[in-house]
């Protein structure tokens, strides 16, 4: 047999293997009598998570409303990435941290009981998070706080 035609044979038998797999997969998926509910939970978590505003940090002064916003942030982070939401489940947890009075501590934990590859996202997102908590923070007093000009910094 010619090179070309062993080739040839080769790139048919792979086409078949390629073909019959999508077609198992296809026939699998149409005779899952939950596929359709599945779907549609799926777009509208997803509608609900695009319609929903990004956490409105609270007021950094109430201890209160503080800790309401953190164990809330820590609940939505949970519930988000048991349901498969990374994303949203990460930026709720950096929120936790973000207003949490022990980070550290509360990293430690993520650490041992979140995947790597997740955590690792926590702490990717981490300064941004602490970038618009400080912007927030800002923003709420009003900037009455002392400003610094390049003449001061010699």
């Amino acid at each position: 047999m010619s090179k070309v035609t062993t080739i040839g044979i080769a790139a048919a038998g792979a086409g078949l293997c390629f073909l019959g797999y999508c077609m198992y997969f296809d026939r699998k998926r149409r005779n899952d009598p939950d596929f359709k509910q599945k779907l549609r939970e799926r777009r509208k978590m997803a509608k609900t998570h695009k319609s929903q505003p990004k956490a409105q940090l609270p007021d950094l002064t109430n201890q209160e409303a503080m800790q309401k916003f953190f164990l809330q942030e820590v609940q939505m982070g949970e519930e988000l990435l048991a349901a498969g939401d990374i994303e949203q489940g990460v930026e709720h947890l950096s929120n936790a941290v973000a207003v949490c009075g022990q980070p550290q501590q509360l990293l430690q934990v993520l650490q041992q009981t979140l995947p790597p590859q997740v955590f690792q996202l926590l702490v990717q997102k981490l300064p941004s998070v602490g970038q618009r908590l400080m912007s927030s923070a800002a923003a709420a007093a009003g900037g009455e706080g002392p400003t610094i000009e390049e003449d001061d910094l010699e």
